[in-house]
Order: structure tokens, then C-alpha cells, then sequence
């Protein structure tokens, strides 16, 4: 086990030290001058877009696709993996999280178009994601599996078992807890939860994460915000430590991978997925009049999930009092830090923030995995394959439970960027389409249309299943 968690330790390292981080910079850079800021230009539209209902009942609205993506992008990174860039990148690292987010909104709204212009029909709605943009652009279904197959190697497995761990350390600080066996169970519980939920079908995720997802998001930011004015005397000095150490450039690049360089790019990419290529698929089940919308909408849901979730858990510890370190990285800080203010409430606040940031993450990732299992099946999967899967995935839920932080960190690293690897340059290749449907849309609001869209319009050369 230590010879696999340094072997796949210095893979993560190189993905993200020499690859990653120019690909999806110079991607977000590239969308974001192409599309004229559209994440800054086009907020008003953002908040239209994601209200607009379909015009058939039963449909999976914008708003409902934004949820499941934010469901799967708003989860335990967005606590766990905050406190460990503070607690190995210093505070610097929140400044990347923040400039990969702005940048990577624009990679988000790429490929969310692209997933609308390039979905399918099913029988019980539509589908897609860069898994059918890359099959039907680029007329490869090999380069489509081996995207499937990241995909439900980083969702099934990756990052469930690293939720399944990040959730169970919250309760390391409590008395009952024992490392040998409270893990286990914490894990079990989980386990079977999920498996009830995948059981009763894809409309159950969604309907789960409706509920949970915007109350989860509202107290968890109201408290962070009630922390951080309970502190305010400290901010200024907060402020000026992320700027100065987030340009503290001799530490950058003496020594990259533990920079806070590094260390905010890694978390903030794990915690918004911008350019990953895991939101187009539920970006392509909403039924709306034009594909930008859907683009707009996926914008807000990164917004959300960086400047606003990962935001409040970092001001929370950084205005605590509580100095970072590596003896705390994890859940340790984010209770440190909370005990620091609301006493004994605090670490029972972040414990039950991360079971419902931790359950919702399992449903969206999962709802994603249902999706890829229906394009490498070409259709809907046997009931006895489903249950099959479906045990698999919950039995991965409980083991990421016992496993070490160390190496359950990097193998969803390794994962993700694997999906990046491809996804990137294939939105990059077709963003053409999805600026020429920017433009389209732009029109038509000039005009006071509510925009529609035909693939003629843009001459998209390849038949789609909608838009015709």
C-alpha cells in the first residue's frame, strides 16, 4: 500500500505540476477573451436562464440540471479540501481558487453548450455530455469510452471513497471515536443510505438533491457570514496575508507542487470540476429554447460553488485565530477553527454540514456514472447489471471509509485530470460552435426575442438529434 501511494503521489504530481495547470489556464484565458468575459458580461442572463421553466411538464429544467451539478461540485472539498490547501499551500492558495474559478467559469460554459448542441433523445428525456460531443464531432467512439471510463473511475470511485473518508474524519474529534472500527461504520451507514437512493432510480437523485442542496448551501454560507462579522477586526490582516502570500513568488517556484500555487489550482479545480467535463452531462438533460442557456446557467453553478461555498470555509478558519499547519490538514482546522468562535456547537455544526454536503456529493457523482453506463451500453442497462452496480458502488462508499487521506486525495487527482486531459483540447477544438450560439443568442435578446436556436444557424456540419 505505501508503494501505490507514492506511485500514484508522483503521477499526481506531474499531471499537475507540468500538464494541468497551463492546459486549463490557457483554456479558461482562451474561452473567456473569445466569448468577450461572458461570465462577467452576461450576469443578468445567468439569473434569467437558470429561472426559465420548460414548456413541458416533467422535464428536467434548467434549475433541476443546475442542481444536480452543483450537487456533485458542492460537497466535502468544498470544506475538507479547503482546509488542506490552507493547511499545505498557506493562505495564498485561496487567491488560485478563487482566479481558477473566474477563469474556469468560461470552460464551463463551453462545454455545457456543446453538451446541449450535441445531446440525444432517450426514452426518458435527452442525454450527453463530451462522451457524445467527442462521438459525434469528432466521430471517435473509442476517445468517447476511454472519457466514459475516467468518468466512472473519478465518480463511481474517486471521489465517493474520498467523500466516504472526508466525512467520517469530522468525527475523529469526538470521544466514541475509534480509528479501527468507527470508520467501518460510518461507512456502512453511508453505504446503505446511498444504496436505498440508487435503488429508487435517477428521478430520486434529483429530487434528493432539490431538497438537500440549496438548504445545505444557504446555512453554510448565513453561518460563515455571521463567523466572519463576529471577527471582522481581522480581516483586513486575512486579506493582506492571501495577497502577499499568493505572490510570494520565490516560494511558488522553489518548490511548485507544494506551493499554494499548486495547492489552490488542485482544490479548486477538485471542488468546481470547470473544464473537467462531469457537468455537461447533467447540463444536457435540461429542457431549454437554447443551448447558451444552459452555458449561463452552469456559470452561476461554478460561481456558487467557489467564490461563494469555498469562500465561507475559508474565511471561517482564517478568521478563527487558528494558525494552519499540517498536523491539522482536514476536518482538525475546520473544527479548530469553529470551536475557536461557537465553542462545543462548532464541530457539531461542520459534522452535520458534511453529512449533507457529503450525501449529495455521492448522489450527483453517481447520477453521472448512471449516465455513462447508459452511452457505453448504447441503451438502458439490464436490471441485474444495474443492481450489480449499484451494490459495487455503495461497497466503494464503505471502503473509502477506512482508507488513508494521502492516498485517496491523489487517486481522485489522478482521475480528474485524466477526464481534463481529454476534455480540454476536444471544448477547445468546437468552442467555434459554441461562441457562433453565443453570438446567435445574443442577437435574438437585441432583437427582444426569447432565443431559440437551430443548428442551420450556426452551420453546425454534423446532423443532431435536436435543434433541426
Amino acid at each position: 500500500m505505501n508503494f501505490l501511494d507514492k506511485a500514484i503521489s508522483l503521477v499526481s504530481d506531474a499531471l499537475y505540476t507540468y500538464i494541468l495547470i497551463f492546459l486549463l489556464v490557457a483554456a479558461g484565458i482562451f474561452f473567456t477573451v473569445k466569448s468577450r468575459f461572458v461570465q462577467f458580461r452576461l450576469l443578468g442572463e445567468q439569473l434569467r436562464a437558470v429561472t426559465e421553466k420548460p414548456k413541458d411538464k416533467g422535464k428536467v429544467s434548467s434549475f433541476q440540471a443546475l442542481i444536480v451539478s452543483t450537487a456533485s461540485r458542492v460537497g466535502t472539498g468544498n470544506i475538507i479540501g479547503v482546509s488542506a490547501a490552507l493547511c499545505l499551500g498557506g493562505f495564498g492558495s485561496v487567491f488560485w481558487m478563487w482566479l481558477i474559478a473566474l477563469i474556469g467559469a468560461a470552460s464551463a460554459f463551453v462545454e455545457s453548450v456543446l453538451a446541449q448542441i450535441y445531446k440525444r433523445k432517450s426514452g426518458s428525456g435527452c442525454v450527453g455530455g463530451p462522451a457524445y460531443y467527442i462521438e459525434t464531432a469528432l466521430k471517435s467512439r473509442p476517445l468517447a469510452i476511454a472519457f466514459t471510463v475516467c468518468l466512472i473511475l473519478t465518480y463511481g470511485f474517486g471521489f465517493n471513497m474520498l467523500a466516504s473518508y472526508n466525512l467520517q474524519s469530522t468525527f475523529a474529534g469526538y470521544a466514541f471515536y475509534n480509528p479501527s472500527v468507527t470508520p467501518w461504520v460510518i461507512g456502512g451507514i453511508l453505504a446503505v443510505l446511498v444504496a436505498i437512493c440508487l435503488f429508487g432510480g435517477g428521478k430520486r437523485v434529483i429530487q434528493v438533491s432539490g431538497i438537500l442542496v440549496p438548504i445545505m448551501g444557504v446555512v453554510y454560507i448565513l453561518v460563515a457570514l455571521l463567523l466572519t462579522l463576529l471577527n471582522i477586526t481581522a480581516l483586513p490582516g486575512v486579506l493582506g496575508r492571501i495577497f502577499a502570500e499568493a505572490f510570494n513568488l520565490p516560494a511558488i517556484f522553489g518548490g511548485i507542487s507544494g506551493s499554494c500555487l499548486m495547492y489552490g489550482i488542485r482544490r479548486g479545480l477538485f471542488s468546481n470540476e470547470a473544464g473537467v467535463g462531469s457537468a455537461p452531462n447533467a447540463s444536457a438533460s435540461a429542457e431549454v429554447s437554447h443551448p447558451v442557456k444552459q452555458g449561463l446557467s452552469q456559470i452561476l453553478s461554478v460561481f456558487i460553488d467557489t467564490l461563494l461555498v469555498c469562500s465561507a470555509t475559508a474565511f471561517m478558519c482564517m478568521m478563527s485565530g487558528i494558525e494552519p499547519s499540517a498536523a491539522l490538514e482536514g476536518a482538525p482546522y475546520v473544527q479548530a477553527a469553529l470551536s475557536a468562535t461557537l465553542g462545543d456547537f462548532g464541530p457539531i455544526f461542520i459534522t452535520v454540514a458534511m453529512i449533507l454536503f457529503a450525501f449529495t456529493t455521492l448522489l450527483g457523482n453517481l447520477y453521472y456514472v448512471d449516465q455513462a453506463w447508459f452511452f457505453l451500453f448504447k441503451k438502458e442497462p439490464s436490471k441485474t447489471f444495474l443492481t450489480v452496480y449499484r451494490l459495487v458502488a455503495s461497497a466503494v462508499i464503505f471502503v473509502g471509509a477506512g482508507l488513508s487521506a494521502g492516498l485517496l486525495w491523489d487517486i481522485a487527482d489522478v482521475t480528474m485530470g485524466l477526464m481534463a486531459l481529454i476534455n480540454v483540447p476536444v471544448i477547445v477544438y468546437l468552442s467555434k460552435y459554441a461562441f457562433r450560439a453565443l453570438k446567435d443568442y445574443e442577437r435574438q435578446r437585441k432583437e427582444g426575442k426569447d432565443p431559440t436556436f437551430k443548428a442551420a444557424d450556426i452551420d453546425l456540419p454534423r446532423q443532431t438529434d435536436y435543434w433541426n
